[in-house]
């Protein structure tokens, strides 16, 4: 039976730099926001948005991800509506995608949501990755070309990484590029000699 690796991190912590690596050892990763991003896409479900925040979040028949952003981001009534939406089509596209990979051992599902939209229960280990709070500002700061007030809104929506760390089987602290890879393959090592 194929195993679900959970993996998770706070916004800046190094998740897709974790997920890439793994994927590049031949293991099948699963990228909730991505997924998420292209449901998004899906004329019923932009439709579905439209009523719950209004027309004016479309623009050209697709949802203006920086004005839903905007209103969900500080609002987590908002957050929480969307989320009550999404989630479920997310979890849907992924049962799909894991019938698709039941050759494999083990797969990982990345999702930076991981705990705070309940998908930890579907996963059999959960990997949290973690960096210094600055480290992880300056990343996001300079990747979503955006200000630090912005990001730490943004992280308010999260779990801490205490809570995350506390349900985890696994933490990787992602503070260089070659000892996190090195974190990675103790951690596979353990997984794919079921010795976890």
């Amino acid at each position: 039976m194929t195993k679900v690796i959970g993996l998770t991190g706070g916004i800046g912590s190094g998740k897709t730099l974790v997920a890439n690596y793994i994927k590049s050892k031949g293991i099948p990763v699963y990228i909730a926001d991505d997924e998420a991003k292209k449901i998004m896409e899906d004329l019923t479900v932009i439709q579905k948005v439209a009523n719950i925040f209004g027309n004016e979040i479309i623009t050209n028949h697709k949802i203006d991800r920086a004005k839903l952003a905007e209103r969900v981001f500080n609002n987590s009534e908002a957050l929480q509506k969307l989320n009550t939406l999404i989630h479920p089509l997310v979890k849907q596209n992924f049962d799909i995608w894991l019938k698709n990979h039941q050759k494999f051992p083990l797969v990982i599902k990345e999702a930076a949501i991981l705990f705070e939209s309940g998908s930890y229960k579907d996963c059999d280990t959960i990997i949290t990755v973690t960096a210094p709070l600055e480290t992880r500002l300056q990343r996001v700061i300079e990747r979503d070309k955006t200000n630090r007030e912005s990001v730490l809104s943004r992280m308010k929506n999260q779990w801490s990484e205490e809570q995350k760390i506390a349900k985890s089987h696994f933490v990787i602290h992602n503070i260089s590029v070659e000892d996190t890879k090195n974190q990675v393959d103790n951690i596979l090592d353990l997984l794919k000699n079921q010795q976890y």
